[in-house]
């Protein structure tokens, strides 16, 4: 028999009351019981990065994690970022460059790419950071490529996803 949880998710800003049964995604918590339908179901196996959001600012896969452990977290959405009229800078980004095609991947790749540069902000060093004791990291496109490479672009937008992230990131719009 499935076990019901009522929890409380903060998504977005707002507080929202759920019943779920305790098996059921962040994903499909957004997507099936609130309607947040930006935040994609790719492979449902955390290995795409379409499902992408960010909790309490550290980007996850939503697939991968049940709605029950996030009570008293905040969950941003792409629908949180940023709206028509008052774009979040990466939004801004992702438009001016041309960083997507067939727009499947867009929320999860933005969600990442907000997420990764607080991470390099943050000083955290990747796989490819030459000096990992380094208190300041440059996002370089070898650091986006390699930061980003959870999240697939079908269409293989790269070039303007990267070109994307270091607009901001060299213009510190964050």
């Amino acid at each position: 028999m499935p076990q019901i949880a009522s929890i409380t998710l903060r998504i977005n800003g707002r507080a929202q009351r759920l019943e779920v049964d305790t098996r059921t995604s962040l994903l499909d918590a957004l997507r099936e019981h609130l309607q947040l339908s930006g935040t994609k179901k790719g492979c449902d196996h955390g290995q795409c990065g379409a499902c992408t959001v960010l909790v309490n600012g550290r980007r996850i896969n939503s697939c991968l994690t049940l709605a029950v452990m996030h009570e008293d977290d905040e969950v941003t959405t792409i629908e949180g970022l940023g709206e028509p009229g008052d774009l979040h800078p990466m939004q801004a980004a992702f438009v001016e460059c041309d960083g997507f095609q067939c727009g499947y991947c867009t929320p999860g790749q933005i969600c990442s790419a907000v997420g990764m540069l607080a991470e390099v902000e943050e000083g955290w060093p990747s796989h490819v950071t030459a000096d990992v004791s380094a208190s300041e990291i440059a996002a370089t496109g070898e650091e986006i490529r390699e930061r980003m490479s959870g999240n697939i672009c079908r269409c293989a937008a790269y070039p303007n996803i990267v070109a994307a992230i270091r607009l901001v990131s060299e213009g510190d719009q964050r």
